[in-house]
């Protein structure tokens, strides 16, 4: 019998991710990709990213998106392994750390951390190196990890070539047609794709895709902007205030993002913007003051109201399956995400409740 056919619309780390767990479902799995897959120029979140293993405010969160983030590390941790055992690409899976400062519900951190057996400490800035700027105490939490994921894409890739996916880089498909059943997708240069089920995993480009067809998303593209550094003593652990973060690299970077801007698919970058972060950076760490920045980039999030992705099956097309929307947490919630829209396309019961992220129309 021959293996069902998969295309996956879409290579950042939610549709590798997926591929992943398809392959390891016995599919034949195919990516499409409208610029390259791992590739550090395309302006999409999945490399430009900054790798925080965690929700950053969880208890801000519904209970649906937090179920896609539970464990993520772990699972995050075993990979790593995975892909530098059978790939030799190291992904700098690190637990560093995270120091969350003022202004923030601490009573309602501290009870969330409680109820999920997180662990956490109230501690004074000054005893990590950093400064508060409001000068009240932060919230440590220890055992919040990151991952680089540009050296993560180049490993998933390098997995997926080992396991004979086939992948069509510099491709795009032309907006789809409601219709009862997909056989096949057209790219914009006229030639057909055919598929026996085809999976949108394309963040920000999903509304343009499916637009036209029954599936209503809200779904839009918000740019990051990310500052690089080098400091002559780096952080030893990552910060967080009032939505901007520090992440310190194994290799001694130090990155400082980032942005929420609604400009479309404009991925450039600002000189105000770049400004905004330098100081930023320089308030809360003083001794990047008159550092040069090494590198200035954005991302393209898909943005969703109250980050929550659409994972399932389209509401009318019957073999056409949708896993994204997942704004700034695609990361965090890719492997669960993976997992669920794995078992709901090869037809076994979930492990959670599909129902919050089905598809409205």
């Amino acid at each position: 019998m021959s293996k069902q056919h998969t295309m996956i619309i879409g290579g950042g780390i939610v549709g590798c991710m997926t591929a992943m767990e398809l392959i390891n479902k016995g599919h034949r799995v195919t990516i499409v990709e409208r610029n390259q897959i791992a590739s550090q120029t395309s302006g999409e979140s999945s490399w430009a990213g900054g790798g925080i293993i965690f929700p950053l405010l969880p208890w801000l969160y519904s209970e649906a998106v937090n179920t896609l983030t539970h464990n993520s590390a772990d699972f995050y941790r075993s990979l790593s392994q995975q892909l530098e055992h059978e790939t030799g690409f190291p992904s700098d899976f690190a637990q560093s750390g995270f120091l969350l400062l003022p202004k923030f519900d601490l009573e309602a951190a501290k009870t969330w951390c409680q109820q999920n057996q997180l662990s956490f400490q109230p501690v004074k800035a000054a005893a990590f190196g950093v400064q508060s700027p409001s000068g009240e105490d932060g919230l440590w939490l220890p055992t919040v990890c990151q991952i680089r994921p540009p050296y993560l894409m180049q490993g998933m890739r390098k997995w997926l070539e080992q396991h004979n996916v086939t992948m069509l880089e510099h491709t795009q498909l032309m907006p789809l047609e409601e219709m009862q059943e997909l056989n096949e997708w057209q790219t914009t240069s006229g030639e057909k794709l055919s598929a026996d089920q085809f999976v949108v995993t394309s963040g920000a480009w999903s509304f343009d895709l499916l637009k036209e067809t029954s599936a209503k998303l809200n779904i839009k593209p918000m740019r990051g902007q990310i500052l690089l550094y080098k400091p002559i003593k780096n952080l030893e652990q990552m910060v967080y205030r009032e939505g901007f973060y520090m992440i310190p690299r194994l290799d001694g970077y130090l990155l400082a993002g980032s942005t929420l801007e609604d400009v479309g698919f404009d991925n450039g970058v600002t000189e105000d913007v770049r400004e905004e972060l330098r100081i930023k950076a320089e308030t809360i760490m003083p001794e990047l003051k008159g550092q040069p920045i090494i590198k200035h980039w954005s991302g393209l999030r898909p943005g969703t109201p109250e980050n929550l992705p659409t994972i399932g099956a389209h509401p009318t097309i019957k073999n056409l399956f949708l896993n994204t929307g997942h704004f700034r947490y695609g990361l965090t919630m890719a492997p669960a995400s993976a997992k669920l829209i794995a078992a709901i396309i090869s037809e076994e019961k979930p492990s959670i409740d599909a129902t919050p992220y089905a598809c409205a129309y």
